[in-house]
């Protein structure tokens, strides 16, 4: 096949992967018009990050953007009248390797269109795995995105050749599945979540008695939802997300904010603003349940289903809750301190070590790094500077939002301007 129908087919199904939010960003084209140094395309590549921080360059596309499902939030939804296009195995195989080859990638983020049946599409996904591992001797990370209602026997097998496997869950809440994408089963998105638990269960216990066990998933599992389409609250949406950390062992969920590219009445219309900023606030909230030791019910609540756009959910609990501050950073404890608006855990660190040695004082608190426009009004030091007052929570609020600076001010302008 000519080089013209292989870009063609890398455009259209590149494209249609940027939705997947899951390996945390899409391309960016920058074309080298002045003689300098590099060149950058967005056909398919895509950046995520390691676990300790370092930026890698993904090939992020569809094997096919054909679907027997008529999702109403999907772009490739069978009702969609837009170009098709799908990939041979072979043909992403040596895309994957030319890519690498060139050092535009360090690895492949794979998902796919369903087309006639899960086990179908999902074979062909284990295949360009499989043969990239076997017959290609690929090392470069592998993340394959799991296939709804894909039988056992497939999921196993995709874990030993991907390093991290995805079934994206869509839609928040059952029923807003049911309402949207009436063709699914909630059912299908479970069973190969629950496989690839157990197996990665299995794989690690045997590890630690046959040295030479095949590692499964070495990256785990993770899922995505879509927030918007639907009605569910942040509420909803949070327990819903803790339910997969729990019980599933997802190494992360993400959190896509709609895109509106559907004339149907039940989702908002097009031209509707993407919610970034729910977005943003989301992620922030499960960055709380996961490494602060917060719980749902204590950020989000009956009298609080939604978070606040203008403050981030750490101050708004603080906001709600002075009565335990303001807390002495000479004495208190690890799980309190990180709980004091502007404090990160490697700041919570800083300061438990540090304080072994002196008690500390403001000008000790700025060199660690600690956000002082907001810390200073929920803590104490070895220092009468900054003594707080006995301020309200609104008065506090408008105060902190004053001194501080955000990329999404605009936003929080729109909002203020409404009260």
């Amino acid at each position: 096949m000519s080089f013209d129908r292989i870009e063609e087919k890398l455009s259209i199904l590149a494209d249609a992967a940027k939705y997947d939010v899951s390996c945390s960003s899409s391309g960016a084209k920058r074309t080298n018009a002045t003689k300098g140094l590099g060149n950058a395309t967005n056909s398919g590549i895509c950046h995520s990050y390691t676990e300790d921080g370092r930026c890698v360059s993904l090939l992020k596309i569809l094997l096919t953007n054909h679907c027997i499902f008529d999702c109403a939030y999907c772009v490739t939804r069978k009702s969609n009248d837009i170009k098709r296009a799908a990939f041979k195995i072979q043909e992403v195989v040596d895309l994957t390797i030319n890519f690498y080859r060139r050092n535009y990638i360090e690895g492949l983020f794979l998902s796919s269109g369903i087309f006639k049946s899960a086990d179908y599409t999902m074979e062909r996904l284990v295949q360009v795995a499989k043969k990239l591992r076997l017959e290609e001797n690929f090392n470069g990370y592998i993340h394959l995105k799991s296939i709804p209602g894909a039988s056992d026997e497939l999921m196993r097998e995709a874990g030993l050749y991907a390093d991290r496997l995805s079934v994206n869950i869509e839609i928040p809440t059952i029923s807003g599945l049911k309402l949207l994408a009436p063709d699914k089963d909630h059912k299908d998105f479970i069973k190969p979540m629950l496989k690839v638990k157990n197996e990665i269960i299995q794989y690690n216990t045997e590890r630690k008695i046959i040295k030479n066990t095949p590692r499964y998933a070495p990256a785990g599992q993770s899922t995505q939802m879509i927030i918007g389409a639907t009605g569910e609250s942040d509420r909803d949406i949070m327990y819903s997300a803790t339910h997969y950390y729990k019980n599933y062992n997802m190494r992360r969920v993400y959190y896509s904010g709609y895109i509106p590219i559907s004339t149907d009445n039940r989702l908002p219309s097009i031209g509707s603003e993407v919610p970034i900023l729910r977005e943003n606030r989301l992620y922030q909230t499960d960055w709380l349940l996961r490494f602060y030791g917060f719980n749902v019910s204590e950020l989000l609540n009956e009298n609080h289903k939604n978070l606040e756009l203008d403050i981030d959910p750490k101050l708004s609990w603080a906001l709600r809750n002075l009565h335990l501050f303001p807390i002495d950073i000479n004495k208190a404890d690890k799980r309190l301190i990180a709980r004091v608006p502007g404090i990160g855990m490697q700041s919570v660190n800083k300061i438990t070590q540090a304080r072994h040695f002196r008690n500390l004082d403001w000008s000790h608190l700025r060199a660690i790094g600690i956000a002082m426009n907001r810390a200073q009004y929920f803590i104490i030091c070895n220092s009468r500077e900054f003594n707080r007052k006995e301020y309200a929570a609104d008065h506090l609020k408008q105060l902190i939002l004053l001194n501080s600076k955000s990329k999404y001010q605009k936003h929080f302008d729109q909002q203020l301007s409404l009260f």
